[in-house]
């Protein structure tokens, strides 16, 4: 069974940091590219973050370049986000997902495994 669980979310000051943490299980993790998106209410779900199968690629949406790192481990079967200089427009549900195919980048709809979310919260 195919699992996908964050964890690491909470509530933060302007300018402050989280490290986002999913935990995969029930399939060989280091198989397939994985990405972190996320969903503000009202919002639609969009991409922040990905990283190939050996983490050597990486791909962030422009809102998030410079302030946030993807990385996993593929020892443990843990991928991380750690966010920097967090804003209020980052407040959102945060996801961790798997993608199918070969490819790695942040199309939504290639995206077909997806945890619960943990939610992250910017505010003062």
């Amino acid at each position: 069974q195919i699992q996908l669980v964050e964890s690491g979310g909470g509530s933060v000051q302007p300018g402050g940091s989280l490290r986002l943490s999913c935990t995969a299980s029930g399939y060989t993790y280091n198989s397939y590219c994985m990405g972190w998106f996320r969903q503000a209410p009202g919002k639609e779900r969009e991409g922040v973050a990905a990283i190939s199968k050996s983490g050597l690629s990486t791909f962030f949406a422009d809102s998030v370049k410079g302030r946030f790192t993807i990385s996993r481990d593929n020892a443990k079967n843990m991928l991380y986000l750690e966010m920097r200089s967090l804003k209020p427009e980052d407040t959102a549900n945060y996801y961790c997902a798997r993608r199918r195919g070969i490819r790695c980048d942040l199309t939504l709809t290639e995206y077909t495994r997806w945890g619960q979310g943990t939610q992250v919260t910017v505010s003062s």
